[in-house]
């Protein structure tokens, strides 16, 4: 049995590429947001908005980089490997921080050309995010790694970041302004509805029995 809580080196490479790839476009998507709308406008302010703003927002939301945590937990627990060892807990949990990590020194650093600013301007937003990331980054990965779990355990884990983003819509929503604010909302509720829907269809499918052939039996054999 691997008792390791480590991830392999080939799932720990994975969660940091996933995790810088995401930050990168996170801050190349705010970036040309910001260029391609005249935020001085009456327009941008009361009606305005473009798909690229609408992605901007919902990568740059929290439910989304908590799910970047979930599906690192999930990607590095996926091995198929005999005992407990390939599916543990401790697992997601390194895989959840690390891909965290990764995404925030690469959401900044672009920042940090896409700005023209100095090397170390978001060293502070840097080192905030990064506790952030070690606080949360744990949970989020190990309820990732809980996900292929049977049961009630792996539907919860399932419909975590689903549930998370719709409550996120009501709380926060995201926009400059009331269009993209609804725009937003819509848009991650019918997904979250959606995703949500298939687990609740595959949780009673893997709960209903299956059926086992039957053999028939004719009346001269029971004679």
């Amino acid at each position: 049995m691997n008792d390791n809580p480590r991830p392999g080196w080939k799932s720990l490479v994975g969660v940091l590429a996933a995790g810088a790839v995401f930050g990168a476009a996170t801050s190349l998507a705010n970036a040309v947001a910001h260029l391609s709308v005249d935020l001085e406008s009456r327009e941008a302010t009361t009606s305005g908005w473009s798909i690229i703003e609408i992605v901007s927002v919902l990568l740059d939301s929290g439910w989304a980089w908590a799910g970047l945590a979930v599906l690192a937990g999930f990607l590095a627990t996926r091995a198929k490997q005999s005992g407990l060892g390939a599916r543990t807990p401790a697992r997601g949990a390194v895989a959840g921080v690390v891909t965290l990590l990764a995404a925030t020194a690469a959401y900044y650093a672009v920042d940090t050309v896409v700005h023209d600013v100095p090397l170390g301007s978001y060293g502070h937003d840097t080192v905030y995010w990064w506790a952030a990331s070690v606080l949360l980054g744990p949970i989020l990965g190990a309820i990732g790694s809980c996900a292929r779990r049977p049961g009630a355990i792996g539907v919860l884990a399932k419909v975590t970041v689903p549930v998370g983003a719709a409550v996120q819509m009501v709380v926060m929503p995201p926009g400059r302004n009331e269009v993209i604010m609804t725009i937003g909302q819509w848009v991650v509720w019918t997904t979250a509805a959606v995703a949500i829907g298939v687990v609740a269809r595959m949780g009673l499918e893997a709960r209903r029995p299956l059926r086992q052939p039957g053999v028939a039996v004719g009346h001269e054999d029971l004679r």
